[in-house]
């Protein structure tokens, strides 16, 4: 019988099915516990990118009214899930089409039905209107984004 150069004989080594499939069913369970954590915190990033976006454009139409002495229209549409801003000249146009999971919910003030087209003008020198933005992710998570007529500027609330 071959031995070894201090005198034992060679044994197998390495890892038995059952060791194995322990290791397997724990890294399952941990998984599985930080799944819906990690998700949900996925769900609240593009939530938030997703309201970011929709200040800049509202601060942008609203700085280009003023600065530019032009009147500028957005237009949203919670079917298209999307909002779109322009002058009137089309010297100046954004578009922002919301990210997959994210959508339109409600759109304030009024109540025409949901997927109705809203659209709002912005005028130099005016009071910027009151409109609030709602919108969700899949996870039911929301955020609101208000044009607030005071100031003139965008602001985002998460909603509880």
């Amino acid at each position: 019988m071959p031995t070894s150069p201090v005198g034992r004989i060679n044994s197998a080594r390495g890892v038995t099915l059952l060791e194995m499939m322990v290791v397997v069913t724990l890294i399952a369970i941990l998984a599985g516990l930080t799944f819906p954590s990690i998700s949900s915190g996925l769900d609240s990033l593009r939530l938030r990118s997703a309201s970011d976006s929709i200040l800049a454009l509202l601060n942008t139409a609203a700085d280009r009214a003023n600065r530019r002495q032009q009147a500028v229209e957005v237009v949203i549409s919670p079917k298209e899930n999307s909002i779109t801003a322009r002058s009137a000249d089309n010297g100046f146009a954004r578009h922002l089409d919301l990210r997959e999971g994210i959508h339109i919910t409600a759109i304030t003030p009024g109540n025409p039905p949901y997927d109705a087209i809203r659209q709002f003008v912005i005028y130099p020198g005016g009071t910027v209107p009151g409109v609030v933005i709602e919108i969700a992710s899949g996870g039911g998570h929301k955020r609101t984004v208000a044009l607030d007529p005071v100031t003139g500027v965008a602001r985002a609330e998460i909603e509880k």
